[in-house]
């Protein structure tokens, strides 16, 4: 008799990575509300004259601002994977339909993509 082979993760894998998912998600909402505050209190302190030392200062928002861009669409992504937990669906991927390594859902939770999936799109 053949073992089945596994085509979801049980319950209680599920409920692991929703722990993980959520302790990112409370990290990323606080890191946003954190660069959030900083500009803000940046744009309070600034006068409306520009002068070229100010090149630096505007440099930095703007890389707050793309950081902050970053960690929005990171919220977006671990907020579907949240989804797909109560969908039963997380950590299959979406090409192979084959399950996530445990490892690269931990390090990536909201990966769609397998290892071998990610790698022969990379390859396109």
């Amino acid at each position: 008799m053949s073992e089945k082979k596994k085509t979801r993760y049980s319950d209680e894998e599920l409920a692991e990575f929703k722990q993980i998912i959520e302790d990112k998600l409370t990290q990323a909402r606080s890191d946003i509300k954190t660069l959030r505050s900083l500009l803000d209190n940046n744009d309070m302190n600034q006068t409306k004259i520009i002068t070229f030392e100010d090149s630096s200062s505007t440099y930095s928002k703007e890389s707050n601002l793309k950081f902050i861009g970053r960690l929005e669409r990171f919220v977006r992504d671990l907020e579907n994977a949240l989804i797909r937990i109560e969908n039963k669906t997380y950590g299959v991927c979406r090409e192979t339909g084959k399950l996530i390594s445990k490892a690269r859902l931990r390090a990536v939770p909201h990966a769609t993509l397998s290892i071998e999936a990610k790698n022969r799109q990379d390859r396109k």
